[in-house]
């Protein structure tokens, strides 16, 4: 099964493809730059910064000719080359950016992760950082044939409906189950609280139901749970909330999901395997919030390991503009909401 590309224009994102070394697996941007968001004017998001991902095969090779090509984008790590830039990458969620790099008369920012890494990310759920991104609309600019990469990007949207089964009532919308799949990469994120709109998952579904459409139809015509009315654009769900149909669901999470959900209902001094905690889990009444508390876990860890590593990757004088930007959104958005 194919992953959906988004129809609309993509040409002006790939001309910045232009700038860089040419050796991609996967390239995507994404973003209230790329995707508006409700409440937001079309002039915002001509503003915003471009975000973009690359994966890439070799990471050092890569970063060696993008060093050649583009040393300014570096912080004060650039004079440690391409192997110690390439270790930094590796810690918390494995992405290296590059923060407020002027591009084509905006200003872009670009994450660098091995085609590995994202890989299991996207089928495990290591850190759902980038993972989470590729659960929203992205707009693909590059991608080579690699057939796992290609089942982990379908895997990954698949775990995402699963998931987001599991904590939603038996019935809903189908804005509800795109809330709860916008959501998931957000839950734990401690930039939530201080750094982020508090509204930023209402915006970006309300204002891209069509493209959430897109990115889950084929899964969801093939849910046996499901409805979906694709023509009407409306979905008909049943979940099985029965102690059998949650265990089904939980043994089709990611891997780290599961060990994290075995960790927490885990008693002190037990060590359950993971099916049996799971199927503790499957007759708990807040099965759901469990789930919840399990991605959660993920996410806080990788928030935070990545962020202290942005002000080695951007410097500190860009990361205090960075988190400025994002600190200014996030208060514009709450006065939105007061007024």
């Amino acid at each position: 099964m194919a992953l959906p590309v988004l129809s609309s224009s993509a040409v002006k994102f790939r001309r910045v493809l232009a700038h860089f070394p040419q050796e991609l697996s996967l390239a995507f941007a994404y973003g209230s730059g790329v995707f508006r968001q409700a409440g937001a004017s079309a002039e915002h998001g001509e503003t915003n910064v471009l975000d973009f991902v690359f994966a890439v095969d070799d990471a050092a090779t890569w970063h060696m000719m993008n060093l050649t090509k583009n040393r300014s984008h570096y912080s004060f790590l650039k004079f440690f080359g391409p192997k110690k830039i390439t270790a930094i990458q590796r810690y918390g969620a494995g992405i290296y950016y590059n923060t407020l790099v002027p591009c084509n008369d905006r200003m872009i920012k670009y994450g660098v992760i091995s085609t590995d890494a994202l890989i299991e990310d996207l089928f495990h759920w290591k850190t759902l950082y980038v993972a989470g991104r590729l659960q929203k609309p992205v707009k693909i600019l590059a991608q080579n044939e690699n057939s796992k990469l290609q089942a982990a990007l379908v895997s990954n949207l698949k775990s995402a409906v699963t998931a987001a089964f599991l904590m939603l009532p038996e019935s809903f919308s189908e804005e509800d189950l795109y809330m709860q799949i916008a959501g998931l990469s957000y839950s734990g994120d401690f930039r939530m609280i201080i750094g982020e709109d508090k509204s930023k998952v209402q915006n970006i579904v309300k204002a891209n139901v069509a493209h959430f459409q897109k990115l889950y139809s084929n899964i969801l015509q093939d849910c046996p749970q499901v409805v979906y009315k694709h023509h009407l654009g409306r979905l008909e769900a049943s979940i099985d909330k029965s102690p059998e149909g949650q265990f089904t669901q939980l043994m089709a999470l990611p891997k780290t999901l599961q060990q994290k959900i075995t960790a927490l209902v885990n008693p002190p001094g037990k060590n359950r395997d993971v099916e049996e905690a799971l199927l503790q889990v499957a007759h708990d009444p807040d099965c759901g919030f469990v789930v919840h508390q399990g991605i959660s876990g993920i996410v806080r860890s990788s928030s935070i390991v990545q962020s202290v590593k942005t002000i080695l990757t951007a410097g500190a004088k860009k990361s205090v503009a960075y988190s400025m930007k994002k600190l200014y959104k996030m208060t514009k958005g709450g006065l939105k909401k007061t007024s």
